[in-house]
């Protein structure tokens, strides 16, 4: 998979949902970006978890209303996908490396020289989360802020380590099948929109499992294996100072490891927000809870202007927020721990 030239370049170009989708090549291979937006704004990067791409993984806080005013229309959004995740993806030679977090994380570095940027905010989930923060302590100059989303910061634990090799032989010997769809809908979200035998799964669940129709095996394979082999990042969080706001759902099987990574960061510039009734995709379980935190994360630096209105559908208010989340400090604007609980009745 790894390419020998000392160039990267735009293999092809496609429109995809509105968005410019390009196959930029890197010493690493290649990789899927799709661009929404104006490119003279300012970037947001983001990076999904396993065996997702920014379709599965950010459409639900992407596309809803309130984002769009927040994000879309204030930044240029570059969503990167894990190797051969992307949609129509062939699948990756079965006797090319694996590459390392290492390489993932340096593939990020040649997708921004590759499209000329900076400093840039970077937003991930799980997986993508540990890529972004592995990229973020070894190019400090090159990101302006990480929002994570139910983070991993250490190495595997035993039960991990186990799980994820169930889901890698499975995936070797008999590809997508539906145990390992069952193991990754319940990384990615809670019991409850997860159904039951009483109660159907939800729509954002059925649409899911749908896409993880859609990879290519291999290539999800390689990616586990990757983050399988994860180095512990924890004893170099402290000298991470770039603002950091990290979501966790409190029914996601990683809430001990984003309290952990909270625990590691410098208080000054990191916040935690605790989001109730979701599981690890926050993103797409419950994406109009980390509507209000994030536009004071971005106030914090003058990069949004907001109107102090706030949507019905939101879980929160203007005045359920602690009047210390609103005060400047080091942050620009502290955020304090908070937890957001939305109704799951219609």
């Amino acid at each position: 998979m790894a390419d020998s030239s000392d160039s990267i370049s735009i293999d092809t170009e496609t429109i995809s949902l509105g968005g410019k989708e390009y196959l930029v090549k890197t010493h690493h291979g290649t990789v899927s970006v799709a661009v929404f937006g104006d490119q003279d704004k300012p970037a947001i990067v983001t990076y999904p978890d396993l065996a997702l791409n920014h379709i599965s993984c950010f459409q639900g806080l992407f596309f809803c209303p309130e984002a769009s005013s927040l994000l879309l229309h204030n930044f240029c959004i570059y969503h990167i996908s894990p190797p051969g995740h992307e949609l129509g993806a062939s699948p990756i030679g079965s006797d090319d490396r694996v590459p390392s977090v290492d390489d993932l994380a340096d593939q990020i570095l040649e997708v921004l020289n590759f499209f000329g940027l900076g400093a840039v905010m970077c937003m991930g989930v799980t997986a993508g989360a540990y890529i972004l923060t592995l990229f973020s302590m070894k190019y400090r100059q090159r990101v302006l802020g990480l929002i994570l989303v139910s983070p991993l910061c250490r190495a595997p634990s035993w039960t991990e380590w186990l799980l994820n090799k169930v889901m890698s032989n499975l995936l070797y010997f008999y590809g997508m099948c539906g145990v390992v769809k069952e193991l990754l809908l319940k990384r990615y979200f809670s019991k409850e929109v997860r159904g039951s035998a009483q109660v159907p799964e939800s729509d954002i669940v059925q649409t899911c499992r749908r896409s993880l129709d859609e990879r290519q095996s291999i290539n999800v394979w390689q990616f586990l294996e990757a983050m399988n082999r994860r180095p512990d990042l924890s004893e170099g969080l402290r000298k991470l100072h770039c603002r950091s706001l990290i979501f966790v759902g409190e029914n996601s099987p990683f809430h001990s490891e984003a309290l952990h990574m909270t625990s590691k960061l410098d208080r000054r510039y990191s916040a935690l927000v605790e989001v109730q009734a979701s599981g690890s995709m926050v993103t797409e379980e419950q994406p109009h809870a980390m509507l209000i935190p994030i536009e004071y994360f971005l106030m914090g630096y003058g990069l949004y202007r907001p109107t102090l209105s706030v949507s019905p559908r939101s879980p929160l208010s203007l005045s359920c927020i602690s009047p210390e989340l609103l005060s400047p400090e080091s942050m620009g604007l502290k955020l304090k721990p908070i937890k957001t609980r939305i109704s799951l009745e219609v």
